[in-house]
């Protein structure tokens, strides 16, 4: 049996960074005119972000979700520029930067497994590639700001669509603020054989990193997507508020997988979602295992008969960690589904809550759900919650919703004990067993890297 192992050590470095530019802490509509005029944007994104500020600056701070209110706004800085190029070649990146990513093993793992690949430090991506066969095949892999523009009609025609910038308070703050992430677009037929992957990384401290994600999937396309997320620990606090819009048009397949290990001093608040079309699949696997604070909900929009939906969620909470997880399933036409599967563990005082909505309105005939949501706490000191909200409106769904919480205690190391198994190989077998579930569906490079992040002092955990 593998042990799991704590490795913070390989993800919490930091390096000596000469900004070319840092904004000052506080947010202002100056700074936003500033941030697009450096980009050197089309007016209608000037504007995009303008409009979208005044969103932001009119709603309150939520207060549904614990611990939030301890974020200062103003204690942030909002954009940061480590380097002012991006490369097609690992060997062009600037030392610092490059000796970042060759510690989190990233240039490897391209050579290895992937189709493509995306770095951003901070606030904006310093590499991209992706392989010859696959820009032969009309697929398009860039960062966001490049496709701004290099491809306006395809931007100015999904951007913001799926996620309005009036969504909510952070989603109006990404769209103001936005910089960095990716743009994929995949041709109808076209499969995407092997995964293209992303890492985003917070070096600074007091950094607030906002990238934007948008993936089309054009009629009977397929890919898979890989983020992974990582920073240095500070004293004070730091702001990941990314929003991610996925399109899947008919018969298309997107598979979106996110392995985050932020530093313990990292608010981590997304918006994730998804418009799936006729028999359209999408699939999120979301792993939360670092941050102060996550506030994660992905969520899939399925507009037309036949779409499908599978949400599968994994929330790892530690001393002084909230991890409050879940999904969303809207049901908008006949004859579609979903799947919604949560798994959380939390130890030493963390705290997980799982907060979902599955909604089946009335004329989306003969749809169905399944919700299961399974905690495992380690002490008394932990804490873990569950907030299932079905709104059900369609008398011929079919609807199953299943929760279960289990509890390492005495008991069962003592049992582990007459079987001869040593304490600490017994709590790696249950835990192992427990997120099973999730390892079977990444991709095997991925697998064995979430084993190495799953961060569980075992002497600490079994007391």
């Amino acid at each position: 049996m593998e042990k799991l192992e704590i490795q913070a050590d390989r993800y919490d470095f930091k390096e000596d960074i000469d900004y070319k530019v840092r904004f000052p802490n506080g947010l202002s509509e100056r700074v936003i005119k500033n941030l697009s005029d450096i980009k050197g944007e089309p007016n209608w994104m000037k504007e995009f972000r303008l409009n979208a500020y005044k969103f932001f600056s009119r709603r309150p701070m939520p207060n549904w979700i614990d611990g939030l209110d301890k974020l200062n706004l103003n204690d942030i800085s909002y954009f940061a520029l480590a380097s002012d190029k991006k490369s097609t070649s690992w060997e062009d990146v600037p030392k610092k930067i490059k000796d970042t990513y060759d510690k989190l093993g990233i240039p490897e793992a391209e050579k290895r497994a992937l189709g493509g690949v995306e770095a951003m430090f901070d606030s904006t991506v310093v590499y991209n590639n992706v392989r010859e066969e696959l820009k032969k095949e009309g697929i398009i892999f860039c960062d966001t700001d490049s496709a701004v523009k290099d491809y306006p009609e395809l931007v100015k025609k999904y951007f913001g669509k799926v996620v309005s910038p009036n969504d909510n308070k952070f989603a109006a703050l990404n769209s103001a603020l936005w910089s960095g992430g990716s743009f994929i677009y995949v041709p109808k037929g076209v499969k995407v054989k092997l995964p293209l992957q992303a890492y985003f990384r917070i070096n600074a401290a007091n950094m607030g990193q906002f990238e934007r994600t948008l993936i089309i999937a054009d009629e009977g396309a397929d890919v898979t997507y890989v983020e992974g997320c990582s920073a240095t620990t500070y004293s004070k606090e730091s702001l990941h508020a990314a929003v991610v819009e996925i399109i899947a048009m008919k018969g298309a397949h997107v598979k979106y997988i996110t392995i985050q290990n932020w530093s313990s001093d990292v608010y981590n608040l997304v918006t994730k979602r998804a418009f799936a079309y006729e028999n359209a699949y999408v699939e999120w696997i979301d792993a939360n295992i670092g941050a102060k604070l996550t506030a994660k909900y992905p969520s899939v929009y399925m507009l037309e008969p036949g779409a499908k939906a599978n949400i599968l969620s994994i929330a790892f909470a530690d001393k002084g960690q909230h991890q409050d997880a879940g999904a969303k399933a809207i049901h908008l036409a006949p004859a579609t589904s979903s799947v919604i599967r949560s798994k959380s563990i939390c130890l030493n005082g963390g705290r997980t809550t799982y907060r979902g909505l599955v909604k089946i309105p009335r004329g989306s005939k003969d749809s169905n759900t399944s919700v299961t949501c399974d905690a495992l706490i380690f002490d008394d000191d932990s804490r873990t919650d569950t907030y299932p909200y079905m709104e059900i409106s369609e008398e011929s769904a079919d609807v199953s919703h299943e929760a279960s919480v289990g509890k390492i205690g005495e008991d069962q190391r003592l049992y582990m004990e007459s079987r001869g198994i040593p304490e600490n190989e017994g709590i790696n077998m249950v835990v192992l067993g427990f997120v099973g579930e999730f390892i079977k569906e990444l991709p095997m490079e991925f697998a064995l890297e979430f084993n190495r992040l799953i961060k569980i002092n075992m002497e600490n955990a079994v007391g």
